[in-house]
């Protein structure tokens, strides 16, 4: 489920975001309060909302503030159509503009657009198979509860969900997490999926499948 975050000062509004994006399956969080942005997991949102008016900070430095944090679509709410607003706050970050007042047509199909048309390469977090993968952290969670994976086990699952599908043996998968000038220990690489496996199953996840005869691959699945 596609997660999205609106902020804007108007409680009333943002009950309409909620309500109209809930209804096309997304999981929408709302905060009236811009000044609290920093006690979220910005990474964990897939398409940002931001109203460009709003007390204590508006929605262009707070867009300035975040842009380097997240990879995901920032659409600014505004009543402001001047063409040096639009160039500002698309200078800054911003991926489009939503003139207030707007219908809930308009807000769900730019939504769905934006979300479909996503290709940027992300820097901060991905989502594979029910797992989270923080990749500057280098640290991977499911439903934010971290995994709890070692250093090698982390390299292991972000290699196989990065190329989610594809089978990789033994030897490849050591070669890329242990390098080419260590020499190959199958055993090695058959522990850490144990281990993967074990700590994943519970959290209710199976993301890893054995092809037998060939090596491992990341489940084509996403959440």
């Amino acid at each position: 489920m596609k997660k999205i975050l609106a902020v804007d000062d108007d409680e009333k509004i943002l009950k309409l975001i909620r309500n109209a994006l809930a209804k096309e399956g997304y999981e929408v969080t709302v905060q009236s309060d811009p000044l609290k942005l920093e006690e979220l997991k910005l990474t964990d949102y897939q398409l940002i909302l931001l109203d460009v008016m709003m007390p204590g900070i508006d929605g262009f430095t707070l867009c300035e503030k975040i842009r380097d944090r997240v990879d995901c679509p920032i659409l600014f709410l505004t009543a402001k159509t001047k063409e040096a607003d639009i160039m500002r706050g698309l200078g800054i970050g911003g991926d489009d503009y939503i003139t207030k007042p707007f219908g809930l047509g308009e807000l769900r199909a730019r939504v769905s657009a934006h979300l479909r048309r996503e290709t940027r390469k992300k820097k901060h977090m991905v989502s594979f198979g029910g797992v989270q993968f923080y990749l500057k952290e280098k640290k991977a969670r499911c439903d934010g509860r971290e995994l709890g994976f070692t250093k090698s086990e982390y390299a292991i699952c972000e290699y196989l969900a990065m190329n989610q599908g594809q089978v990789f043996s033994k030897d490849r998968i050591y070669e890329y997490v242990f390098g080419y000038e260590k020499e190959s220990d199958n055993s090695v690489i058959t522990e850490h999926i144990k281990n993967i496996r074990s700590k994943c199953q519970k959290a209710g996840l199976e993301p890893i499948e054995t092809v037998w005869g060939i090596g491992y691959r990341w489940r084509q699945k996403d959440a």
